[in-house]
């Protein structure tokens, strides 16, 4: 996986399963087997998912004997938002452009005929 922050959670999140364990994460913390419940896997399998999350920094362990709840982690969330923001501003922007550009276009008068069109009558 990549060093950089951003890739690693970009990575985590690409997975249906493990974005559903985010989201079970945000009502909050869960052992493995509470997690594995909703799913068809192995409690290996979900573990396999919650290392990737914890390697990403979306998913924090405790350590409270043999009971090992997972946590939520949102602050790589943050970060992920942060640069998405960047390019809806960008998409908000076109859209406005556009929009601009299809009222200017219901507006304007409308253009005679060429003579190919009035040929056909």
């Amino acid at each position: 996986m990549s060093s950089d922050p951003l890739s690693r959670t970009f990575a985590a999140l690409a997975d249906p399963t493990r974005r559903a364990l985010l989201a079970r994460l945000a009502q909050g913390d869960a052992t493995v087997k509470d997690l594995a419940e909703p799913f068809d896997m192995t409690l290996a399998a979900v573990s396999k998912h919650l290392r990737v999350l914890e390697q990403a920094g979306l998913v924090e362990r405790g350590r409270e004997a043999q009971y090992r709840p997972a946590r939520l982690n949102a602050r790589p969330l943050a970060a992920a938002a942060d640069w998405t923001l960047a390019y809806a501003r960008f998409w908000e922007g076109s859209l406005d452009t556009l929009d601009t550009y299809l009222r200017t276009l219901q507006t304007a008068p409308a253009a005679p005929p060429t003579p190919e069109e009035t040929d056909h009558e």
